[in-house]
């Protein structure tokens, strides 16, 4: 029928002999309340879909493009195939930035470097997690990379590799890294200062260990020994200290940070963190955030923010010794007197070729290529799955043999990696060393 009413049937008089009980109140009052809780509800979720949305397209407009961005899988769950993601931490002076940085303040800055360079590496079947550290100060050759107003910047044989942002954004530290390594790189992030503030504040802070009292004058953070739980500001004094640890070098602060990654993983993991779509979407979006704050960069291949679910959810179930983080290997160039380091390919050739043929990494060096290395002051154990209640076996059952999940790979599915590989596995509980 015109103007979308339906015809009603013929009307039936109600039996007179039936009296209508009148409403009660309360069961009035409580279906009022229905209605507004309903109501309420579809107006939250309305916004905050809205709010996504809106941040999403707000971060798509600040992206990088890569030449390997791709389109979005269609599933919501763990990310399919392997995965490479280049993780940047900048020294930006920009903004609230300045304040978190003497070198800021003093004028003793050039551009905006990546000061802190990481590889994260997710195999697919089975699952492994790999974080390979790039020195700042490691000399490498930096491909041309495309000017931001037109044209691009020549190709240089040798620099350090923390100038590669300066030159040319996010987009020419992955086409550094890329030539370095011989991996195809499908998405990339860099940080600043404050960005890292606000986002470890959203994972509610990260248990780190000192052997002794330390003091860094360059980042102001002073620890006792023992446990500290850092969130905020000291999470970012920490992730930047080493004046007061190891031999002070940026070797050092490299395990530093690997000490902060390896015990954020396996609080994640612990708390199920990782397994909880809705919490994870939550980081995401105050990830997205600190995009339209101009404190995260992102390739426009990691600009939604189901992307960034799926490829957390794939570290989700990974074994602690299966999370390796390493630096990559460096040598310092005899008799120059400086910090520089050069990169030792024959050793970095082993670990990708074991990265892309998905072999278990075993390491063979110390914790660290700095003076002082990490203490390993413990083993930690992956929480076992929730036990269901099941019913007590009869006395002719055999129960099961116990099965050890932590068993070491056969030896031909390992690698043994060169010791100048250094690093740790997130199974491995280390402490920082004070400097001496």
């Amino acid at each position: 029928m015109a103007g979308g009413f339906a015809r009603r049937g013929p009307r039936h008089p109600i039996a007179r002999h039936g009296a209508l009980s009148a409403p009660n109140p309360f069961l009035q009052l409580l279906a009022m309340l229905g209605v507004v809780v309903l109501v309420a509800v579809v107006s939250v979720v309305g916004v905050s879909a809205f709010a996504v949305w809106d941040t999403a397209r707000a971060v798509a407009d600040h992206a990088v493009d890569l030449e390997e961005d791709e389109p979005l899988p269609p599933t919501i769950g763990e990310i399919e195939g392997g995965v490479n993601v280049l993780l940047v931490g900048t020294d930006s002076c920009e903004g609230a930035n300045a304040a978190l940085s003497g070198a800021c303040q003093a004028g003793d800055t050039e551009g905006e470097r990546n000061d802190v360079t990481m590889l994260l590496h997710i195999s697919d079947n089975p699952r492994r997690v790999t974080v390979v550290s790039f020195p700042r100060d490691m000399l490498v050759p930096i491909p041309a990379c495309p000017r931001a107003e037109g044209g691009e910047y020549s190709a240089m044989s040798s620099q350090m590799i923390n100038a590669s942002y300066m030159y040319g954004g996010l987009a020419c530290t992955v086409k550094t890294v890329e030539a370095l390594t011989g991996e195809d790189i499908q998405f990339a992030g860099a940080i600043r200062w404050t960005g890292v503030i606000n986002m470890s504040d959203a994972i509610g802070g990260v248990d780190v260990c000192v052997t002794g009292d330390v003091h860094d004058p360059h980042t102001g953070l002073t620890l006792a020994a023992g446990t500290h739980t850092l969130e905020g500001v000291q999470a970012l004094q920490f992730l930047r200290m080493r004046h007061g640890i190891a031999d002070g070098s940026d070797l050092g602060r490299i395990s530093n940070q690997q000490q902060f990654m390896s015990s954020l993983v396996r609080r994640l993991q612990g708390e199920s963190v990782l397994s909880n779509p809705s919490t994870l979407f939550s980081l995401a979006t105050t990830a997205m955030t600190q995009v339209t704050q101009g404190q995260l960069v992102l390739s426009r291949s990691l600009t939604n923010p189901t992307l960034m679910v799926q490829i957390a959810m794939a570290v989700k179930d990974v074994d602690y010794s299966d999370i390796v983080f390493v630096q990559y290997p460096t040598r310092y160039i005899p008799g120059d007197g400086r910090s520089d380091v050069v990169p030792v390919r024959d050793a970095g050739d082993v670990l990708f070729a074991a990265l892309r043929e998905n072999k278990a990494l075993v390491l063979t060096g110390s914790t660290s290529a700095a003076a002082g290395a990490p203490e390993v002051a413990g083993e930690a154990a992956k929480p076992a799955p929730e036990a269901s209640v099941s019913p007590t076996p009869q006395a002719t059952e055999t129960a099961p043999e116990p099965t050890d999940a932590a068993s070491p790979p056969p030896a031909d599915a390992a690698v043994e990696l060169p010791s100048s590989v250094t690093g740790t596995t997130a199974a491995q509980v280390t402490c920082t060393q004070p400097q001496r």
